[in-house]
């Protein structure tokens, strides 16, 4: 063997873990569930089973392009919301309370087998929210349901 065939073996092995890497890591990112909710009453899921966190994921019939853009219509209807991260398929918002500026996660998932739309609202500290995160759920499927 050659000094450049025993370079090349090396650089060809890199370079296929580095494409199979790239691989796994683009699948890893585009498939996002929703976390449980903790056992504190500041967080909905329409994946909890428990009727203290629980709530019912967004439906639709049809085009499930059409119902995440319906979804990210009733979002610009929300005010100090601010949209994060969307794939097309997982929508990771923010939410900011009016007086202390206190974050909540809000996330969403497309599952167009099911024609539904998974839902997640969550505080990030404290214990209570009041009800905070269950109102804000119902007013965005209040205007999710009303857009065509």
């Amino acid at each position: 063997m050659t000094e450049l065939q025993s370079v090349k073996i090396p650089i060809v092995l890199l370079a296929a873990i580095l494409s199979l890497m790239s691989t796994i890591l683009s699948s890893s990112e585009t498939t996002h569930t929703l976390a449980p909710c903790p056992a504190s009453p500041n967080c909905v899921s329409s994946l909890a089973a428990d009727a203290e966190h629980a709530t019912e994921p967004l439906g639709f019939n049809g085009d499930a392009t059409l119902a995440w853009e319906r979804l990210k219509s009733a979002l610009g209807k929300e005010s100090r919301l601010s949209i994060i991260e969307d794939t097309g398929s997982y929508l990771h918002a923010e939410a900011r309370s009016l007086v202390f500026r206190f974050v909540d996660d809000v996330e969403f998932v497309l599952d167009p087998g099911a024609e539904l739309i998974q839902v997640r609202s969550a505080s990030r500290t404290g214990y209570s929210d009041f009800g905070v995160n269950r109102r804000r759920v119902e007013r965005i499927r209040r205007a999710y349901s009303k857009q065509p």
